[in-house]
């Protein structure tokens, strides 16, 4: 009897695709948040109300995929953000599209456009 539950086995004849588990939302961080108001010349106190996910660009971990939305947006709509992959069914909540650089500070973000209907 193999009492060792603690370890996984794998199937020999199966191929696992390797799962990369992405952060749940969190506030800005502060170069992003810097960014959105020096360049973009947007509201500090509407700003500072945000939050992102992202994800790892490619392979590269300090290098990441940015998505900025309304945190408080999503609730009155009843929607709970889980991770970056979670707002391709919302376009619409994506405020912000960018990339953060962790190790160099470096951000750029674009605005989204909004369709005039």
């Amino acid at each position: 009897m193999d009492w060792k539950f603690w370890q996984k086995k794998e199937n020999e004849g199966t191929l696992k695709a390797k799962v990369i588990k992405l952060p749940k939302p969190k506030a800005l961080p502060d170069r992003v948040g810097i960014y959105l108001i020096t360049q973009l010349h947007e509201n500090p106190d509407w700003v500072w109300k945000l939050s992102y996910v992202s994800r790892p660009k490619h392979e590269d971990k300090h290098v990441l995929e940015i998505r900025i939305f309304d945190a408080a947006d999503a609730d009155a709509r009843g929607i709970s953000v889980a991770d970056y992959n979670f707002l391709d069914a919302y376009p619409e909540m994506v405020l912000f599209n960018g990339i953060f650089e962790k190790s160099s500070g470096t951000v750029k973000i674009s605005k989204r456009l909004k369709k005039v209907a």
